[in-house]
């Protein structure tokens, strides 16, 4: 018996009060979670600036997207055999906690690691949140009524949160980026704990493929760091420790998965012929869209010398346009003859401003950048719904919850990937740049930690040093920030490129029919 069933006679026994107080602690879990995703990214530059490491900028974004990817499937299963409720509240305060530890870390390295903790509760959250929603309302036409909350709470934290990041990081500091959470995990927690129904299905509990979590963890964890220290000129045994044991986690993780009778990683999806092309297309997707979102902020601030508050408002607009994208999205995606053009369409729009990115520079008009990140909001609106809505329609109804978790978990590999490889890339061209300035080594030294360009301090004390030794340091201060924009331009030269490139991953989806499940795929946002 499948969960929908087995709750469709405790979900309607429900009165119409603890619904809506239920959907309203979803709706500020959604909220927490949303406004943690946008808000990081316009704070991070002025993080860097304040605790130094500008090696570990990266690791901020990927060392939560690591810990989620590993927990998603994990306690979706857990969800589905044992109730959501418990980990719901688990995730919450979990998630409070480490948010709270962000906040009041002293240096990069605490930071990465509260991160890592906080993405364990985000990624328990993205698993059991939305399927929370099923559980409550079984009938599609009901349950399609009572996520407009959801909608609503999920546009209400793209429209605040970037410029919220910037206000706050501006005149309250960044440490209030991670605080603004405390409130709304308070509000979250007495809410869930007090209305959200506890609901499990009927039959024993399948047993979960801890190996093949194991695995997967140890895969993702040596990529990551390989891809990190490679430039770094780590020792060669480490280095090629990193790559045995990746090499070695990925044989036996498909050595395993196949003996498995309950694998956490079904390989027969990734060879599906549907499936494979979207699984594709997420992992592209998400490498594009968490390089544009960690970047572009810094491009503004660093490059550009805008406040953390000016680079909150023309981040703004693509999250935003995600929201309205999305919703246009839900009005013809089941009017389209062929659905899977909605995926080219979004890829073309979203490498339409990733290629801008790499055009922009501080003279260009506030409007015109705030319009080129429309372009990009409404081209993921089309793409993060869909990538969803296709999975779900093309998957066997028995592995429905595999799948959609498994489209989540590509996309967020994607971002972790994507973030840390366009990381590495822009880092090693500042360097070059700033080493071919025509100074002394001691000052290219200075310059070569981009956290000069965004710490009024770093660069007035270094001003004062230069006009001492007779050099203008203003100017050197003015090639570094065109160095850091002109590395900030090729990476997003790339990541367009490669958007593009996934054109030809969606030629290969089939054909999608959804004239019929209008109200079952309509309301997938992340």
């Amino acid at each position: 018996m499948n969960t929908l069933a087995a709750t469709a006679g405790a979900a309607g026994a429900l009165d119409f009060r603890q619904k809506v107080l239920a959907m309203l602690g979803l709706c500020f879990v959604l909220l927490m979670v949303a406004l943690d995703q946008t808000v990081v990214g316009t704070a991070m530059p002025t993080v860097v600036a304040e605790l130094h490491g500008f090696d570990l900028y990266a690791w901020v974004g990927t060392s939560y997207l690591l810990t989620s990817v590993i927990t998603v499937p994990i306690f979706g299963k857990l969800g589905d055999d044992h109730g959501r409720k418990p980990f719901v509240l688990t995730a919450i305060i979990l998630f409070t906690a480490a948010s709270m530890l962000c906040g009041l870390a002293q240096n990069m390295l605490e930071l990465v690691l509260a991160r890592a903790l906080q993405g364990v509760g985000g990624g328990m959250l993205v698993a059991t949140t939305f399927a929370c929603v099923p559980d409550m309302f079984p009938e599609t036409a009901q349950r399609l009524r009572w996520q407009v909350m959801l909608t609503a709470a999920f546009g209400l934290a793209n429209a605040v949160g970037p410029t919220l990041g910037g206000f706050l990081t501006e005149y309250l500091g960044w440490r209030w980026v991670f605080f603004v959470n405390l409130p709304v995990g308070a509000a979250s927690l007495w809410f869930v704990w007090s209305h959200l129904p506890a609901m499990r299905r009927a039959g024993p509990a399948s047993k979960l493929d801890w190996q093949g979590a194991l695995l997967i963890a140890i895969l993702l964890g040596s990529m990551q760091l390989l891809v990190e220290w490679l430039p770094l000129h780590k020792p060669l045994w480490l280095m090629a420790g990193l790559g045995l044991s990746g090499l070695a986690a990925l044989g036996l993780l498909l050595w395993w998965e196949r003996r498995c009778a309950n694998p956490l990683l079904p390989l027969d999806m990734l060879s599906h012929r549907s499936l494979a092309p979207l699984f594709g297309l997420s992992l592209l997707l998400g490498g594009g869209m968490f390089a544009v979102m960690y970047y572009a902020p810094l491009m503004f601030q660093g490059g550009f010398g805008l406040s953390p508050n000016q680079a909150g408002l023309l981040v703004t607009p693509l999250v935003v346009c995600i929201t309205l994208g999305s919703i246009l999205n839900g009005r013809i995606v089941t009017r389209v003859r062929r659905p899977t053009r909605l995926l080219a369409l979004g890829l073309l729009l979203f490498a339409f401003t990733a290629g801008a990115l790499g055009w922009v520079d501080a003279a260009t008009k506030h409007w015109l950048v705030a319009a080129l990140m429309a372009v990009g909001g409404l081209g993921l609106g089309l793409l993060l719904p869909n990538l969803t809505i296709f999975v779900q329609q093309s998957a066997p109804r028995q592995q429905l919850g595999v799948a959609t978790a498994m489209i989540q978990s590509t996309r967020m590999i994607g971002g972790m990937l994507g973030t840390a490889l366009v990381g590495v890339f822009v880092t090693h061209h500042y360097v070059a740049g700033v080493n071919a300035l025509p100074i002394a080594p001691q000052w290219q030294g200075w310059l070569r930690d981009p956290q000069i360009l965004l710490s009024a301090e770093t660069s007035a004390r270094f001003e004062q040093l230069t006009a001492a030794a007779q050099l203008n340091g203003g100017a050197l201060l003015g090639a570094s920030r065109l160095a850091l924009v002109d590395a900030i331009h090729v990476s997003q030269w790339l990541v367009a490129a490669l958007v593009v490139l996934g054109v030809l991953l969606v030629r290969r989806v089939p054909h999608v029919e959804l004239r019929d499940v209008k109200t079952k795929t309509a309301v997938i946002h992340d």
